[in-house]
């Protein structure tokens, strides 16, 4: 009998790729949140195309709402007062996209339904290398986490988060979900635009198109740019 895992999918292309990886072994249970960042709406849609993709039923969807983190605040993702930033971060810089301990959270709440399901696995799409310098992207607080959730879940549990890009680049990340058929026309990345098109000028947008770009391949939604401005922003 295949086994779940659960599988936190933002609706972008990491999460898409993971839950792709994920598939090969395991029956999957995709869990999002919701927590008020400016294209909810957009991410959710990217979240049921690709649950409807892999035939994923209703019971083994979880939607978590997070409004908390549009009180708090301390993100440009939360607070519509602040810039969304189009360049990339310096070297060691911690950009305003940042959510502050959002990744602790929703792998909380992954961990709370695994354990609930009987699932020894969660699946994260959170990545090191080549990544935007959040610092609940590193090797250290995955670590850190499997320590928490050892101590924190009934004994024989044995759940453990798995992130298996946390060392890839961006086009090693493309190249992996060509390989498995990841549905990367049914992500969506941008911090700015809600739809049909992403911006492509956000730092997210230009992340990810630098990564089809050194893949030797083309990204798969469209963009309000033209291919010219792509090259140049890359």
């Amino acid at each position: 009998m295949t086994t779940i895992a659960v599988v936190t999918l933002s609706g972008g292309m990491d999460s898409c790729v993971t839950a792709a990886i994920a598939r090969e072994s395991h029956r999957l249970a995709l869990l999002h949140a919701r927590y008020g960042q400016r294209t909810e709406m957009r991410e959710e849609k990217a979240f049921r195309d690709i649950a409807d993709h892999y035939g994923v039923g209703r019971k083994m969807r979880l939607v978590i709402p997070a409004p908390h983190f549009s009180f708090i605040k301390g993100s440009s993702l939360t607070d519509a007062g602040r810039m969304i930033p189009l360049s990339m971060p310096g070297k060691g810089e911690v950009p305003s996209t940042y959510v502050p301990f959002r990744n602790a959270f929703i792998l909380s709440a992954a961990v709370s339904w695994a354990e609930a399901l009987g699932a020894r696995r969660v699946f994260t799409g959170i990545t090191e290398a080549d990544c935007s310098g959040y610092p609940d992207c590193r090797s250290a607080f995955v670590d850190a986490f499997n320590r928490l959730v050892a101590a924190g879940t009934r004994r024989g549990s044995r759940i453990r988060v798995k992130a298996p890009l946390l060392r890839l680049t961006k086009s090693e990340i493309v190249r992996k979900g060509i390989a498995l058929g990841a549905p990367f026309h049914l992500t969506w990345s941008c911090y700015l635009s809600k739809g049909p098109e992403a911006c492509g000028r956000c730092a997210s947008c230009r992340l990810r198109l630098k990564g089809f770009h050194e893949a030797g391949l083309p990204d798969p939604i469209p963009y309000s740019i033209t291919p010219q401005e792509v090259t140049r922003g890359i």
